[in-house]
């Protein structure tokens, strides 16, 4: 266990939500949202209140019957939201509102078409207008990765004294690079004068591939709170995977020191669990849960996990929850997996006999891309037919 814990702020039901052709009704929310209490993410944004009567209720339902965890509703910096957002937390065990407003000079003059001083100020009477309502506020401050540093300070500054205990740094259009980001949160460290008080987050999107790897940089440099989404989902490319930045934390904590509270076993079925309730299909090389993340083909790596599975796999598949055979047999696979498939399926065979069904599984390997289970009994039982005609004279070769 490393010196400090990392808070998993899940967003799947919020900002995962916002993956173009996905709604979750409310019973797909509870559902999802019992699963990840499961899984033992310590905050659950739930949805955005004021943006659907259906998203009030979903979220109302949850703060009402989910317990013994952090249930957060997202508002923009407006009474109406926060009004709203208490409506549908008050009766949660522990309520989080999280309110956000943009900060990049892009977003100030064209979207919100403000002043930085009118933005300043509304963040900060939106905070002091929050407090006491629920047990914690969390203030992001939209597009901060393209934010000037000092401004992006100042804000952090007053919102902390205005009464937020956790600020959260989003890289919204996923345009930074680890170092730069990593960067970005070191500063914030250094130079908000009053951060030992607060949490420190970051909300990390996938447009340039990144979202990860800027996390991972976030909390290398110092970030105490990652949000993230099951299977990365999310508006356009997606959010940072919870399932990539946990079990990089984990697999590599001689780097991180870090320790969370997620429960590794459950990470396969809530992905599953998400995808099917999203209708959508992984791609088979996603990273941790992909169809094809602990599959070998080639021979060579083959023949290796069999000898040692460290030296072709970093992670165990049982570990997050997977009890499958994860061998792919086709035409580049070798003898020795080949020979362990043999067995699996239930056959003992001789060394010769090995040989000749093999050779026939190479020939059915270079006509298809892969070669099922099916196709092998298939080809042991031809071959053992073939050999038990030759003992009784009925062929010659």
């Amino acid at each position: 266990m490393g010196d400090r814990k990392v808070i998993v702020f899940d967003t799947t039901l919020r900002d995962g939500e916002q993956t173009p052709g996905v709604s979750f009704n409310k019973e797909d929310k509870y559902k999802i949202a019992e699963k990840l209490k499961k899984l033992g993410v310590d905050v659950l944004e739930a949805g955005f209140p004021a943006a659907s009567n259906g998203d009030f209720e979903a979220v109302k339902n949850i703060a009402e019957n989910l317990k013994e965890i952090t249930i957060a509703a997202l508002g923009r910096s407006v009474k109406e939201d926060i009004d709203r957002a208490y409506e549908a937390l008050k009766h949660a065990e522990k309520s989080r509102m999280h309110l956000f407003i943009a900060t990049s000079d892009l977003h100030i003059k064209y979207k919100l078409k403000m002043t930085k001083d009118e933005v300043l100020k509304r963040a900060v009477e939106s905070i002091k207008y929050a407090k006491g309502k629920f047990d914690e506020i969390q203030f992001s401050a939209e597009d901060a990765s393209r934010s000037d540093y000092d401004f992006l300070t100042k804000v952090f500054s007053e919102v902390i004294d205005a009464g937020a205990s956790i600020i959260n740094v989003p890289d919204t259009v996923g345009y930074s690079v680890p170092g730069e980001f990593g960067k970005m949160i070191a500063y914030l460290k250094k130079n908000i004068p009053n951060i030992d008080n607060v949490i420190l987050s970051t909300h990390c999107h996938n447009d340039l591939g990144m979202a990860v790897a800027n996390s991972l940089s976030a909390i290398e440099n110092g970030a105490d709170q990652i949000e993230v989404t099951v299977c990365g989902i999310g508006e356009r490319a997606g959010n940072a995977a919870l399932e990539e930045v946990v079990m990089a934390l984990d697999t590599r904590k001689d780097y991180f020191n870090v320790f969370h509270n997620i429960n590794k076993k459950e990470i396969y079925s809530t992905c599953s669990l998400v995808s099917e309730i999203a209708g959508i299909k992984l791609q088979p090389n996603k990273p941790i849960v992909g169809v094809n993340a602990f599959r070998h083909q080639a021979g060579v790596h083959q023949h290796g996990v069999m000898k040692n599975r460290m030296t072709y796999e970093i992670l165990n598949p049982e570990d997050i929850g997977i009890e499958t055979e994860h061998f792919v047999l086709g035409k580049l696979s070798g003898r020795n997996a080949f020979e362990l498939k043999v067995e699996k399926l239930g056959y003992k065979l001789s060394h010769d006999e090995i040989d000749k069904a093999f050779k026939k599984f190479k020939e059915l390997a270079d006509e298809k891309k892969i070669v099922e289970d099916e196709d092998i009994v298939n080809i042991i039982k031809e071959q053992l037919e073939k050999d038990k005609k030759l003992k009784e004279g009925e062929v010659w070769v």
